[in-house]
């Protein structure tokens, strides 16, 4: 299986990575399901999965042969950080063993008082995995190459105070192409967030974005049906 550093970043570039999860309570959740969702997206050419949650990261690496960027979601009262906040979060994903794990890479306090410089420092003793900086600005990409990163993703655009000015209804093409420029080469840049369309895809990769990732518009038939709807409505 490709797995880690050269041959992950390889593997994904100039590709399509698919995001498979589920909120907590969808009829989606559950390994089984989202595993056949996964094999699926996979037989149609994706290079890689996005997963959530250690059981299902597991569950999903068993059974497909295209590497794995994981990631636990978990709430917390002293944090609005959601995406692998902490670093026994972060353990427990790369206990999967998948090839990267992502972790929430803004600026904003973590729970329990850690900082992200100590999380980054425990992962690099305990596993090999590549780590991804789910940033929602330029600001905070720059920190975490600082930090080693070896990949940057516009993920959390718009999912933050700082980002709330950045158009709901479209990539945020100015970020992904502002992180390109700050990396120079350094880390690559993973287009991530509201992406629907095929060419919205292609347009990222033309600004410089090593790879795609696309979930919503693929895997949550749920939000798809909303759009739908929601588009159908008169105006």
């Amino acid at each position: 299986m490709i797995d880690h550093k050269i041959d992950f970043i390889a593997a994904v570039r100039g590709r399509l990575i698919v995001s498979v999860q589920a909120d907590a309570g969808d009829p989606l959740d559950d390994p089984h399901i989202l595993t056949a969702m996964a094999q699926a997206v996979v037989r149609g050419g994706a290079a890689a999965i996005r997963a959530c949650q250690p059981a299902n990261i597991a569950a999903i690496r068993a059974a497909v042969g295209v590497p794995l960027i994981g990631l636990s979601k978990k709430e917390y009262r002293d944090s609005s950080v959601y995406i692998t906040p902490t670093l026994a979060d972060a353990l427990a994903v790369a206990a999967t063993g998948c090839a990267v794990i992502a972790l929430d890479a803004t600026l904003r306090p973590r729970p329990g008082g850690e900082t992200l410089g100590t999380i980054v420092a425990g992962l690099r003793q305990a596993t090999s995995a590549l780590l991804m900086a789910d940033v929602a600005t330029v600001q905070e990409g720059a920190a975490a190459l600082e930090l080693g990163f070896e990949i940057i993703s516009s993920t959390l655009s718009g999912y933050t105070a700082e980002s709330s000015g950045s158009d709901p209804c479209q990539p945020d093409y100015e970020l992904v192409a502002a992180l390109v420029r700050e990396a120079g080469g350094r880390a690559a840049v993973i287009a991530e967030g509201r992406i629907w369309h095929p060419e919205e895809a292609q347009r990222l990769l033309a600004l410089g974005a090593h790879a795609v990732v696309v979930g919503t518009a693929i895997t949550r038939p749920g939000a798809i049906t909303r759009r739908f709807i929601e588009m159908m409505q008169p105006r």
